[in-house]
């Protein structure tokens, strides 16, 4: 089982850029993919962005490409999600999740693992 959680979130204006932060913990890490969810006031919970720790390439929902960018620290076992240009539409709480085995796609009920969530605020 592998734990996650979350930090940086916060209030920015529309316009800024913020970093968020999921450490990961837990011996099998390494084995699980690792994405990036925000759920917005009143909608489901919507899948940004997913990597595997044994494979370079990066996954981006197509409604989120260009906005957000995914990133890792293999040492720390830390994933980062980097936001420019925030909208007040990207509000939301944002949740980093981890899925057993190789997995590139977005399905929430693929994740086995779901950290706390952080709140993001983006004023007008």
């Amino acid at each position: 089982q592998v734990q996650l959680v979350e930090s940086g979130g916060g209030l920015v204006q529309a316009g800024g850029s913020l970093r968020l932060s999921c450490a990961a913990s837990g011996r099998s890490f390494i084995s699980y993919a690792m994405g990036w969810f925000r759920r917005a006031p009143g909608k489901e919970r919507a899948f940004l962005g997913n990597f595997n720790w044994n494979s370079v390439k990066t996954y981006y929902a197509d409604s989120v490409k260009g906005g957000f960018t995914i990133s890792r620290d293999n040492t720390r076992k830390t994933v980062y999600l980097q936001m420019n240009s925030r909208k007040p539409e990207d509000t939301g709480v944002y949740y980093c999740a981890a899925a057993r085995g190789y997995y590139s796609a977005g399905y929430p009920t693929r994740y086995d693992c779901w950290g706390q969530g952080t709140q993001i605020t983006v004023s007008a």
